[in-house]
């Protein structure tokens, strides 16, 4: 489990789903340019996890981006997946809140299995 989802746990609240980047990161012009250090970093300190009572998702190190949406307050997880990430096993996920916030996260491992843990906990 991530630093950031440790800290940040409420009482009686469990990890059930935790996932990070894909490595399909690595295979971009960014990660070429920077000798691959940027995706390094970028699977390393995000976080992408699911609890018993919300999703937590933390991304970035100096600027960082924290999402943390209780179950009850979120619509939908969205999953969109190309032919590749369908092989591989990447996709995005866009999370709908009741107030018509859409976060999306582009290259996420596993999606599916994240969509379901937060379908289980609902």
């Amino acid at each position: 489990m991530g630093n950031y989802i440790d800290n940040h746990l409420i009482r009686d609240e469990n990890v059930v789903y935790e996932t990070k980047f894909h490595w399909v990161i690595f295979l971009t012009l960014r990660g070429l340019f920077s000798l691959f250090l940027i995706p390094l970093f970028q699977r390393k300190l995000s976080e992408f996890a699911v609890t018993n009572r919300r999703i937590i998702i933390k991304t970035g190190f100096i600027s960082r981006r924290t999402i943390e949406m209780n179950l009850s307050k979120i619509e939908s997880v969205n999953v969109d997946q190309p032919v590749m990430g369908r092989i591989f096993g990447y996709g995005d996920i866009t999370i709908i809140g009741t107030g018509g916030t859409r976060e999306t996260f582009t290259h996420i491992q596993k999606p599916l299995e994240f969509r379901k843990a937060f379908q289980e906990m609902c």
